[in-house]
């Protein structure tokens, strides 16, 4: 599959148009097909639907908008992250200054909507194609993987934007270009209803050829996420149970939590769903990603455009085993003052231990995550997950918390800690203790860095009624800098990007910006 993305994507740019605003319809065709002429063949909807999923690399296709604009700024507002001050990248961002010019915001609005747009014309036209050319089966999973994308798109729009149009057909129109905001709640029925309609009609599994692909599971899980951020917690508990109890699941714990992260088990057994890169040149073909350089200290060759917060530093560090040593992930986090912390040196390409750091004058903590390097390349073809297996257990666990079912709940976290040889939690905990453990400990030392997850947990948590917790509180008790810039409800939000709003008039700014 990844292949296939670097193949159809570039034949697809003159087809699949990417957004609603008109600065996107003025494509070139540099390829021979239209709209009239593409769909008409199954292998046409399979490219169709494959640039769907690459536009998960942003809608240009490419590395630095993704980790220099996308990744920046679904990560930079939460207490698991600072940005380095002496850095550009995200600082309005991480400052909590930003306004609607801000381009991050701009390339995170664009690469939603390229999603939106692309799977729309993939629901919309697959319907429409030849009983000869697909069948009944092929439709409904090409069109579950539209649906499922859709949603997923969707769902990130509606947490960083809250106001944004929803947009559910293809429109080639320019009266119907420029469409009005809806009712948040309305985004989380499509986005529900599209998980649901992907987990009925997508398969279980796929042959080798294309791994990566969004299963019925995957749809499940990503269903029980929109359940939980929209507090529908007897749904939520159900759905995640539905993944966990199913006798089929292939879902299971990586045994070494460091090799979650080094490009080992790409797609492997915790991989619920992941963005497919690749490392792969040949041909022209770039899809690698530079994470391996953005967190990397200057003294080992990175560009050390981020860090972890002193908090979540402070907190892994609670996280111990029974014999009061670091747990696993732990070391598989942070690179820190410790005789056992380890990097990979990008310029020796040797490991590097933190007291040969210190050495070469490095001080501070930084995060190891994603930092090492795969068969030598400059760059990696690592995936990035936006949901594994251990994110669905903590869910699955908080769910079943806020139902009442506090000690299965202790169970399932206990699973996940287990993993990491971290001490179990006690078994009395009452529902308030495990609730505040899974917002504040567990959630983050499993899943800091990984892809905007802290800031969807606590936007979530921040809007909902089940023990609000503002964000601004959460940010000023965990010492995040710059949280006194912090507005509320303004910052709980991004703006409308000016470019978005200068082109279509019927869009309102988000409040306060």
């Amino acid at each position: 599959m990844k292949r296939n993305i670097s193949i159809y994507i570039l034949a697809l740019a003159a087809i699949l148009i990417t957004s609603c605003n008109e600065n996107f319809l003025d494509l070139t065709n540099e390829s021979q097909l239209s709209s009239d002429s593409f769909w008409k063949t199954k292998a046409q909807a399979e490219q169709a639907v494959i640039a769907t999923y690459a536009s998960l690399q942003t809608y240009s296709g490419d590395k630095w908008t993704f980790f220099e604009e996308l990744w920046t700024g679904m990560n930079y507002k939460g207490d698991d992250i600072d940005n380095n001050p002496a850095e550009p990248y995200g600082r309005e961002i991480a400052n909590f200054t930003v306004n609607a010019d801000n381009s991050n915001i701009l390339n995170m609005w664009r690469t939603w909507y390229s999603t939106v747009g692309r799977a729309n014309q993939v629901i919309q036209r697959i319907p429409e194609m030849s009983a000869s050319e697909l069948s009944d089966d092929g439709r409904n999973q090409y069109l579950g993987e539209a649906r499922f994308l859709r949603g997923l798109a969707y769902m990130y729009l509606v947490v960083y934007f809250e106001n944004i149009p929803l947009v559910t057909t293809f429109e080639t129109d320019e009266t119907k270009l420029y469409p009005s905001q809806a009712e948040p709640a309305e985004v989380w029925e499509l986005v529900i209803s599209d998980f649901l309609f992907a987990s009925q009609n997508l398969p279980l599994s796929y042959d080798e050829a294309n791994t990566g692909r969004a299963t019925s599971l995957a749809a499940k899980a990503f269903l029980g996420k929109a359940y939980l951020a929209t507090e529908q917690w007897t749904l939520a508990r159900d759905m995640f149970g539905s993944v966990v109890n199913d006798p089929a699941c292939p879902y299971d714990l990586v045994e070494k939590y460091e090799e979650i992260f080094d490009g080992s088990h790409e797609n492997g057994v915790e991989s619920v769903f992941e963005i497919q890169f690749s490392a792969d040149r040949s041909n022209g073909n770039d899809e690698r990603v530079p994470l391996n350089y953005e967190g990397v200290p200057y003294e080992l060759g990175g560009w050390e455009l981020f860090y972890p917060t002193q908090w979540i530093v402070n907190e892994l560090k609670t996280d111990l085993t029974e014999d009061g040593k670091y747990s696993d992930r732990v070391y598989g986090t942070i690179f820190f003052d410790d005789p056992n912390s380890t990097m990979y040196n990008l310029d020796t390409e040797e490991w590097i231990s933190f007291n040969d750091f210190k050495e070469l004058g490095g001080q501070r903590p930084y995060y190891k995550k994603f930092s090492y390097a795969v068969d030598r390349q400059y760059y990696i073809g690592t995936n990035l997950h936006l949901m594994r297996f251990a994110d669905l257990l903590l869910m699955y666990a908080e769910a079943l918390n806020e139902t009442n079912q506090t000690t299965l709940a202790i169970s399932v976290v206990n699973r996940v800690r287990e993993r990491s040889h971290a001490a179990p939690l006690p078994l009395t905990m009452n529902q308030s203790q495990l609730r505040t453990k899974i917002r504040h400990h567990e959630r983050p030392a499993e899943l800091s860095m990984e892809m905007g997850i802290r800031w969807f947990d606590l936007y979530r948590w921040a809007k909902g009624n089940s023990a609000k917790e503002p964000a601004k509180t959460t940010l000023l008790n965990h010492g995040k800098p710059f949280a006194s810039n912090y507005t509320e409800p303004k910052n709980d939000i991004f703006p409308i990007p000016s470019y978005e709003k200068n082109t279509n008039h019927n869009l309102e700014q988000n409040p306060g910006y």
